[in-house]
């Protein structure tokens, strides 16, 4: 913690107020003592609570002197009354207005006190309230981001759909994996093969979906499946084909592919 976020922390306050602990009191006496920034900020402090209380002093009626001596001699018997000179009684004036001063000081100390603690508080609550705002915000961006992305995706499949050189093969899952299913989109104009496969199973790390186009019998790469590619950028050119199909290779690809990671297989 440094000297701002230290003086800031309220210590200074509780000490005056007189609630600080006893070990965070020692602690600050020994700042002050060698740090003439918190010493400066605790001059300021006191000085500010000070003028509040005096501030607030009420001087006392005049008669009030006299009031009070009277009171006193009445309560004293005969023998115990004696004479005072005068320069020996006390300045009433001066002294009720300490007492009143020093009243005004613990009633203006609580209040400041109980202020303080309040501030705390409302400074916690509004702290957790940002972390919560923050999180919504957080939660509502990241759900717009998934559905532009899904309507960029239906956007993309529908350009492609109403296209009319675009043939559409669908591949279906093959014995081992019946459930998973793709779609290949070849441009009979441009050769471009796309590929959509959302609906198989994520690759684990390290391997990869592997399309292959099948022409006279013979398997050639149709490029390597990513999720930033699907439906929206062509995994390469095949100008003649009879079926497509996918299998699962290690990252980056095989020559050949792995006939018993097959996933699916479709024919025009």
């Amino acid at each position: 913690m440094n000297t701002k976020e230290y003086i800031s922390s309220g210590i200074i306050e509780s000490y005056i107020l007189g609630l600080a602990s006893p070990e965070e009191a020692g602690i600050l006496e020994c700042v002050i003592k060698n740090n003439a920034e918190v010493r400066a900020a605790f001059e300021e402090a006191q000085k500010t609570l000070e003028d509040l209380a005096s501030a607030q002093a009420v001087t006392p009626p005049d008669h009030l002197k006299s009031k009070i001596w009277n009171k006193i001699q009445q309560e004293q018997t005969p023998a115990e009354i004696k004479p005072i000179p005068s320069a020996d009684i006390p300045d009433i004036k001066k002294s009720e207005v300490k007492i009143q001063s020093n009243n005004n000081w613990k009633t203006y100390a609580i209040a400041a006190s109980a202020l303080f603690l309040i501030s705390i508080a409302g400074n916690l609550f509004w702290m957790n309230s940002q972390s919560e705002t923050r999180k919504e915000i957080t939660r509502l961006e990241s759900e717009k981001r998934t559905q532009d992305i899904a309507l960029q995706n239906i956007q993309q499949k529908w350009k492609m759909l109403s296209n009319p050189d675009m043939k559409m093969v669908k591949l279906k899952g093959v014995e081992k994996h019946p459930d998973s299913k793709a779609m290949v989109f070849w441009d009979s104009n441009t050769k471009e093969v796309y590929l959509n496969a959302e609906n198989l199973p994520k690759a684990p790390p390290g391997m990869q979906y592997q399309l292959w186009a099948i022409a006279d019998g013979k398997p050639i790469s149709a490029g390597m499946y990513t999720e930033e590619k699907d439906s929206k950028i062509a995994l390469s050119q095949i100008s003649n084909a009879q079926a497509f199909a996918i299998t699962l290779e290690k990252q980056g690809g095989s020559q050949v592919p792995t006939m018993e990671n097959m996933y699916v297989m479709g024919e025009i």
